[in-house]
């Protein structure tokens, strides 16, 4: 290696160490850290404990607690995933037409995404309040319902307004991607769909859907990775009741390190939540893959 071709090595090498310090910093030593604490028994308090090896693994496994929070972990992160690109590519395809204020429209979908969760919430739960909610006076007085609905203290009400919510929340970045990949489809892809007398669904199957099949395989990725981990929405709404019904694994999370007081055991479900989702998310990939490949 010549001296300048060392020179530019170590410039490369100065310019990523940046990166590769902050990432060391905020994902490898995080990571690393909770799988060590995973295999002691930790009294977060004090942080003082003994190790018990694979005992809270062990445990984990051997709780019903854990194989309920699972399933209703899957459960709301389907449901609002498929509220999510159903309402989103919809919200996306009538944006992008020529309608009547439709720059207004596309700045006022985007505002569930970008309001605080905390606020969401609390016009939420105001909303879904059974004794002077909006939603079961509008019911109410339209005959639908004869007596207020406890929404978010009864299955399956709660686990369907919590999803309901969360769907509100996050289907505009759906929105956002998907109309960003519409407006790059060619033009003239349609026209010839048209002259060969193609109607409107044929054109959205034949032509929209294959063009956004890349994008709503990141679109999904990112959102089932999201959802799954989702804590601050649904701890606010109804904090995992009625009856641990809507408790997910991020609350377990939380109830173990600071309700319980046990990091250790939080330590661990954190990497059982992180070793299912993994798994998942290879699936998903390898599927994606096998679709795309011709």
């Amino acid at each position: 290696m010549t001296p300048l071709e060392r020179r530019y090595a170590l410039l490369g090498l100065a310019l990523i160490a940046p990166t590769v310090l902050i990432l060391t910093a905020v994902i490898v030593y995080p990571l690393l850290s909770a799988i060590y604490l995973s295999f002691f028994s930790i009294y977060t308090p004090t942080l003082a404990g003994k190790a018990v090896g694979l005992e809270n693994y062990r445990t984990i496994l051997s709780s019903a607690y854990f194989w309920h929070a699972l399933w209703t972990t899957f459960v709301w992160t389907a449901g609002t995933l498929v509220l999510q690109i159903g309402f989103g590519v919809g919200m996306a395809l009538l944006l992008n037409q020529n309608i009547l204020f439709r720059s207004l429209a596309r700045s006022l979908v985007l505002f569930p995404y970008f309001i605080s969760t905390v606020v969401a919430v609390l016009v939420w739960r105001w909303l879904f309040n059974d004794l002077y909610g909006i939603l079961n006076h509008l019911l109410i007085a339209a005959g639908v319902i004869d007596m207020p609905v406890d929404w978010l203290g009864s299955m399956p009400n709660a686990m369907v307004s919590v999803i309901t919510v969360g769907a509100w929340k996050f289907f505009p970045f759906v929105v956002i991607a998907v109309l960003a990949r519409l407006q790059t489809i060619p033009e003239h892809l349609y026209e010839a769909a048209r002259i060969d007398g193609a109607g409107t669904f044929s054109r959205f199957t034949d032509v929209t859907l294959p063009q956004l099949r890349d994008v709503l395989s990141i679109v999904i990725l990112l959102r089932i990775i999201w959802d799954f981990k989702e804590f601050d929405l649904i701890y606010l709404l109804t904090g995992g009741g009625p009856m641990d019904n809507t408790r997910t694994l991020p609350l377990i999370v939380y109830q173990q390190a600071f309700g319980l007081n046990q990091m250790g055991m939080a330590a661990a479900y954190a990497v059982a939540m992180m070793v299912v989702m993994l798994v998942f998310m290879l699936a998903y990939l390898a599927y994606s893959r096998d679709r795309s490949t011709p």
